[in-house]
């Protein structure tokens, strides 16, 4: 089938993040994707190879008159061109119309994925909502990921990148976005030897604002692939990380993570932030809950102080839920099937 998939960048990249993600899944599985994005500038970075089955077209180009695709997409609410919703009320048959809802584990989710928007066209357009759960649309994971990651030698990537690590260094990754407490990060990492790796933006900025001694030693990472991202987080002991691709990615890693989440005028991030950790903490130890609880209220709140947890029993419960993850199916199988079901 031929895919289109529509983003709008809003205020970073995430949203093209996993929308690149999702359209290289579909190629890689035998798809024809058009990606259709007001600003594709990222991709050099991100994808700078591109990938086989993808074409990335500028969003002015869709009002141009290209017929639609067997399946249209529209990420995160960015509302089609006019042009293009006409288009596909004109197109026999119809294509399958899906609004790819962002990321949550709130109890919402459940109930309102795959529910139908009648639109005033005669069209449908479907509620497609990612989720942890067996009764939402799952998260995003390409056959094969898992055994990838468990044949993949983590010190020798970070030594060929010139990032080795030292004999009994701890490895720590850093994605967050402004007003992170790095400070208090740094502070907290400097009870024994640690090599912090801060990615580019805000971690660097405020990494770059702040000395540090002792044990602790930092790098300033250039822009990564989504491919040595993934890699930077296999090879790390502890991923801080933030907004939803780089969120799910930590989980698959299976390395304890701390998830900055994208703040929201109306607070709405902490019910978000809560409902997540509602998940991943069941039947988790009280201690370990708790701890893992405060240090995300701490990292989010950019409080003076954090503590970590104590780290087998936090990996441990990361490799727990991520085995609670793999049993559920992944995002793009779920589309396939939800696909052939409207078709």
């Amino acid at each position: 089938m031929l895919w289109d998939l529509y983003c709008r960048v809003v205020d970073n990249h995430g949203d093209l993040g996993v929308c690149w993600r999702l359209a290289a899944d579909l190629a890689g599985r035998g798809e024809s994707v058009r990606l259709w994005v007001d600003d594709a500038t990222a991709l050099a970075w991100m994808a700078p190879q591109g990938t086989l089955g993808v074409q990335v077209h500028a969003w002015d180009e869709a009002c141009a008159g290209a017929a639609p695709g067997d399946v249209v997409i529209e990420a995160f609410g960015c509302e089609l061109p006019e042009a293009v919703v006409a288009a596909l009320a004109a197109r026999q048959p119809a294509p399958v119309w899906i609004n790819l809802e962002y990321l949550s584990a709130e109890p919402y989710v459940e109930r309102s994925h795959r529910l139908p928007s009648p639109q005033r066209n005669g069209l449908t357009k479907w509620f497609f909502y990612p989720g942890f759960t067996p009764a939402t649309g799952g998260l995003l994971r390409e056959p094969g990921l898992l055994q990838r990651q468990a044949c993949f030698d983590g010190d020798a990537w970070l030594a060929d990148h010139g990032w080795p690590r030292a004999p009994g260094e701890r490895v720590v990754s850093v994605f967050c976005y402004d007003g992170a407490p790095l400070p208090a990060l740094l502070d907290a990492l400097g009870d024994r030897p640690t090599l912090l790796l801060a990615t580019p933006g805000p971690a660097t900025t405020l990494l770059q604002e702040r000395r540090h001694s002792g044990a602790l030693r930092a790098v300033t990472l250039p822009w990564l692939t989504q491919t040595d991202y993934d890699r930077l987080l296999w090879s790390c002991d502890l991923n801080l990380v933030r907004g939803e691709d780089s969120f799910v990615r930590a989980q698959w890693a299976g390395r304890p993570f701390v998830w900055h989440i994208y703040p929201q005028h109306d607070a709405a991030h902490r019910a978000k932030l809560a409902a997540f950790l509602d998940r991943f903490l069941a039947g988790a130890d009280a201690a370990l809950a708790g701890a893992c609880r405060t240090l995300h209220d701490a990292w989010n709140d950019a409080a003076p102080a954090l503590v970590l947890p104590e780290f087998e029993a936090w990996r441990a419960q990361v490799l727990r839920w991520r085995d609670g993850l793999l049993a559920q199916d992944d995002l793009t199988g779920q589309l396939f099937r939800f696909v052939a079901e409207k078709r």
